[in-house]
């Protein structure tokens, strides 16, 4: 028999305060860097990471959008979405499950002006390929989901002009 877990997991911008200190001393930095350029002929933008590709446009019609791409509240939603399947995997591989089936679904709430996104909420259903409960698998990914857990403690974003 397999067993099916589905969980509603939420989050808002307002929604925790966390404080860190590292008590062992200092921890080595991971970082990550992507790059984006504009595509020849179109107002759209491609972005990269090592040999991984995506399109940023806005849509058919939008600001000199063509439709080519996801526009930037599509792609934050896909960055918690994504990051949250990886850390199931995660999860999984760190206990010796293996999974049957993962379905996410993020909902981004958007308001303002400028637009915001002010809350997010993602549905999801796991299965287990020995039948075994999910719930764990699910709990232990959203604890540990680093887009997930940098937008709930506010991550500092900064431009600079080169």
């Amino acid at each position: 028999m397999m067993l099916v877990s589905f969980v509603n997991l939420h989050f808002s911008r307002n929604a925790m305060s966390v404080s860190l200190s590292c008590a062992e001393g200092v921890k080595e930095m991971v970082q990550s860097i992507v790059e984006l350029r504009n595509v020849a002929g179109t107002e759209a933008a491609v972005g990269w990471a090592g040999g991984h590709t995506i399109v940023v446009d806005r849509p058919e019609g939008k600001a000199g959008g063509l439709g080519l791409g996801f526009n930037g509240g599509q792609l934050l939603a896909l960055a918690v979405g994504g990051c949250y399947c990886n850390d199931l995997r995660y999860v999984a591989h760190d206990v010796g499950v293996e999974i049957g089936e993962i379905a996410v679904t993020v909902r981004l709430e958007l308001d303002g002006a400028p637009l915001v996104a002010t809350n997010v909420v993602l549905s999801v259903r796991c299965t287990t390929l020995d039948g075994s409960d999910p719930a764990d698998l699910i709990n232990r990914a959203w604890s540990i989901c680093t887009v997930a857990n940098s937008l709930n403690r506010g991550v500092t974003v900064t431009l600079n002009v080169d």
